[in-house]
């Protein structure tokens, strides 16, 4: 083992005593979760009209076919942090489930405590990586049934609205290739995003709904959100899964310019959103001060987020602020070419990773080096990483 520079390893005379596990307040909690996924989303993404006809067992029905296949997708994933930390006898608390109704599919995930600082880079790889191929394994094999056990596209002649779309499964049974349009012109159209292992496994598969009607399959959309949280777990930053296993993989020094490099990616998928998705609302308004203050504030949080990526080394910040304005300046007249990756919604990512989460890694005690068989493992992570996440998670058309 080698120690890293300037950090000294703990004294410890003798370990001290575990604090007991809280089992009430984690059950309590899983419960609350249980319920706010399982009335959640069928309040908003629900089968209505079938729920009308044959009566609400049904709404329960497809509820408990939603939210238990993405609890047991977050359960086991935070199980496998919690597990690997035993074995390394580092002190963890079960998983807290966090439950919240208002977000549209009932919670925020689940999240455990490490209570204690992690020492080698050894113990850091296996809680970091534990828990997303633990996760990931579960969300793929729910996504095969899923696949597996799609119903036809008449499934959504029980959904109210749609009425374009349903004439269109009544016509030719099957889905159009692209959305219709709709009778009002003010409606907007959840669509989730692509990715390529989602996309690859589709092609097998029929009744495959498209990605702007997804989220009425209770058991489908939850394995796409599992296979999406893996993914944000994974995300290289910080201490985010994707962190812990790009620190101990690579280093600190490869960790701090991955890390920052990946941001800055999200800041240019954010800035082409904002000049594609948010800027041409505010320009319909008609209120002339409306665009020049646009601006204003795209350059104020550009440069408050860069400063805080750069360290304030503005040799860094002025010319890539400069270039991600002209960039914004530019996306709407190449919509075409960079369109497919341009999501506002990043802007708030980057604010929790750059504020709350970080983008560096703190140092660990002590370098280990890892196997082959971890460093196999963390590849199969990266992997896992580039086959779920999609630049383009969630948009409106």
């Amino acid at each position: 083992m080698e120690p890293i520079p300037g950090i000294r390893w703990r004294e410890t005379v003798a370990a001290p005593p575990r604090r007991p596990q809280r089992v009430w307040l984690h059950l309590l909690l899983f419960v609350l979760t249980l319920v706010t996924t399982t009335l959640t989303w069928p309040d908003w993404a629900g089968r209505w009209l079938l729920y009308e006809r044959v009566g609400y067992g049904a709404l329960l029905a497809d509820g408990l076919r939603f939210s238990l296949p993405l609890l047991l997708i977050l359960t086991v994933h935070e199980f496998g942090h919690y597990l690997a930390a035993r074995f390394h006898r580092i002190d963890a608390t079960l998983p807290y489930y966090i439950p919240f109704p208002f977000n549209g599919i009932g919670t925020f995930g689940a999240v455990i405590r490490i209570r204690e600082p992690i020492p080698d880079t050894r113990s850091l790889f296996d809680i970091g990586v534990a828990g997303p191929l633990a996760g990931f394994v579960v969300a793929l094999i729910v996504l095969f049934y899923a696949l597996l056990t799609l119903p036809p596209p008449t499934y959504l002649l029980d959904v109210p609205g749609h009425e374009a779309l349903k004439a269109y499964i009544l016509a030719h049974g099957r889905f159009p290739s692209a959305p219709l349009p709709s009778e009002d012109p003010t409606s907007v159209t959840l669509v989730l995003g692509h990715t390529l292992l989602f996309d690859t496994l589709a092609r097998f598969f029929p009744n495959v709904p498209p990605m702007y009607e997804l989220y009425h399959y209770p058991t489908l959309f939850a394995a796409w959100l599992g296979l999406f949280f893996t993914a944000l777990n994974l995300l290289p930053v910080g201490q985010l899964d994707g962190g812990h296993v790009l620190y101990a993989l690579f280093g600190r020094r490869w960790h701090r310019r991955l890390a920052r490099a990946f941001v800055l990616l999200l800041l240019v998928s954010a800035t082409i959103g904002f000049a594609l998705e948010t800027l041409p609302p505010l320009l319909q308004e008609g209120i002339w001060w409306l665009e020049p203050a646009a601006w204003f504030g795209l350059a104020l949080v550009l440069y408050l987020y860069l400063h805080r990526l750069f360290d304030g080394d503005h040799r860094i910040v002025a010319p890539v602020l400069l270039g991600l304005m002209v960039l914004a300046a530019l996306a709407p007249r190449m919509a075409g070419l960079v369109g497919w990756m341009g999501h506002s919604g990043w802007f708030l990512w980057s604010l929790i990773i750059l504020y709350l989460i970080r983008v560096d890694h703190p140092p660990v005690w002590y370098r280990v080096p890892l196997s082959r068989t971890r460093r196999a493992l963390g590849w199969a992570a990266i992997a896992i990483f580039v086959l779920c996440f999609s630049i383009r998670p969630l948009y409106l058309i």
